[in-house]
């Protein structure tokens, strides 16, 4: 049976911008952890501000990241549309293209998209005058949110039950989600049921999801698994 872990060395976040005509060009790539918020979000500001048009951003390197690094992009795309401006990706790699599907904010970050919500130099009344785009953008953002608390809980069972830290934990769902074709507020939904009202999971779910686990304590120096690992989380279909 292959080993479920990839034995790479930790890649670090690179973030590197490049002026291109009226925009500037932010590629990033590594992995990118909480850590590397504060960083990630100064460089994009700094781009946003240096611009005339807008950001582009090419992620195609980016080989981990999670909701937080979302949050970031979120964020910097309320501030361009304030400026009269548009943040764009351009290109994105696996991991990147799967955050933002499974979100449902990919369509956010289109050049469609982003066109069509500002021009660059004024202000955002251009974008808030379409009321039915404004509209249809609230329902994408409140879809989003509203599937962040079970992600959010299901991490914190895999910390709890498995002695996991945070980016573990959110690469152990990302893992299963993407090794069953599951998206990924629908597997932490299951993982929150499971464990709050003893549903069991479906076998090949159950075993991604062991094979995830596993990886990630062996690749870290964790404690033994709580007692919570008893509550049927990853117990055997009756």
């Amino acid at each position: 049976m292959p080993d479920p872990c990839h034995d790479k060395p930790f890649t670090a976040l690179l973030v590197r911008t490049e002026p291109a005509g009226s925009r500037v060009t932010v590629t990033v790539s590594g992995e990118f952890r909480l850590d590397d918020s504060e960083d990630l979000r100064r460089a994009l500001r700094t781009a946003l501000a240096t611009s005339a048009e807008g950001v582009s951003l090419d992620l195609s390197g980016l080989s981990f990241t999670d909701c937080s690094a979302l949050n970031i992009l979120l964020s910097l795309r309320g501030q361009a549309v304030a400026a009269g401006k548009t943040v764009t990706v351009t290109a994105a790699s696996p991991a990147a293209e799967h955050l933002l599907t499974v979100t449902d904010t990919y369509a956010l970050f289109s050049a469609t998209r982003a066109g069509s919500t500002a021009c660059a130099g004024q202000p955002s009344r251009h974008f808030d005058d379409d009321d039915g785009l404004l509209r249809t953008e609230v329902v994408q953002l409140r879809r989003a949110l509203r599937t962040r608390p079970d992600i959010d809980l299901a991490r914190g069972i895999l910390m709890a039950s498995f002695g996991l830290n945070p980016d573990e934990a959110w690469q152990v769902l990302v893992t299963a989600s993407q090794n069953t074709n599951t998206k990924l507020h629908h597997l932490a939904r299951d993982v929150v049921m499971t464990t709050e009202q003893g549903v069991p999971l479906p076998d090949p779910v159950q075993r991604r999801l062991t094979a995830a686990i596993a990886c990630a304590r062996r690749t870290g120096r964790h404690p033994q698994a709580s007692s919570r690992t008893r509550s049927g989380l990853l117990s055997p279909r009756p």
